[in-house]
Formats: structure tokens, C-alpha cells, sequence
């Protein structure tokens, strides 16, 4: 049987594997699809996070306040649009790739979302 902590510590990698795939991409013609497809990954864990997992049944005390940043990082950001509006425009345009990409990892590095994600999932 699968615990709230191995539930959780899955969702958390599968996260983690998305952010770090955006940080290795290269920016080339084309991969708005890719970033769209990473960004759109990362966004439904951290849903299932928010609306799956109980706070009370994870005993980290870190988890609350993790969970709050999830919910603001989904209610403050969204690509989804920007990314449609660009792919027929811009696909082809590596700046405004490379651009959209680091806003999307200043996103979810904002409050150090990233960095308390890993410090969690030491500790769980």
C-alpha cells in the first residue's frame, strides 16, 4: 500500500524531473511544444498536490506552508495562453522561447518554491 509520503515524494520528483528538464532546454526552433508540454506536467502535480493530499496526514511541518506556495504559484501563473498565442507566431523565434522559459522558472522559483520542494523531499 502506498503511504501519503510516498504518494507525495512521487508527485514532488515528477515535479522536480519537469523543472529540471525546462532548465536544460536549449531554446532551439520548436520547442515551445516541449516547454508547453513541461510547464502543463508541472502544473498538474502541483494541482493533484493541492487538491489530493492532506495536509494533516503528511507529519513534515514544512508540507503546509509548501502547499500554500502551490496554490499561489497556480492561482498567480499561467502560460497556457501565452504559449498558444506564441506557437503560431513565434515557434521559430529562439528569444522569445529562451524568454518564456525563464519566466516560467522564475515562476516556480519565486518564494523559493524549487528550493523548499528539495528540502522537503529530504526530510519525507
Amino acid at each position: 500500500m502506498v503511504t501519503y509520503n510516498d504518494h507525495l515524494k512521487s508527485i514532488l520528483t515528477q515535479t522536480l524531473e519537469s523543472y529540471n528538464r525546462l532548465k536544460e532546454i536549449q531554446d532551439k526552433p520548436g520547442d515551445l511544444d516541449y516547454l508547453k508540454k513541461e510547464m502543463l506536467k508541472i502544473n498538474g502535480f502541483l494541482k493533484v498536490i493541492t487538491n489530493k493530499i492532506d495536509a494533516e496526514k503528511i507529519p513534515s511541518s514544512d508540507f503546509r506552508p509548501l502547499k500554500t506556495k502551490f496554490q499561489q504559484y497556480l492561482q498567480n501563473y499561467s502560460f497556457e495562453q501565452e504559449i498558444e498565442t506564441m506557437v503560431p507566431l513565434y515557434s521559430d523565434d529562439v528569444h522569445r522561447i529562451k524568454n518564456m522559459r525563464l519566466k516560467i522558472l522564475e515562476a516556480l522559483e519565486d518564494k523559493k518554491m524549487i528550493d523548499d520542494i528539495d528540502s522537503l523531499m529530504e526530510k519525507i
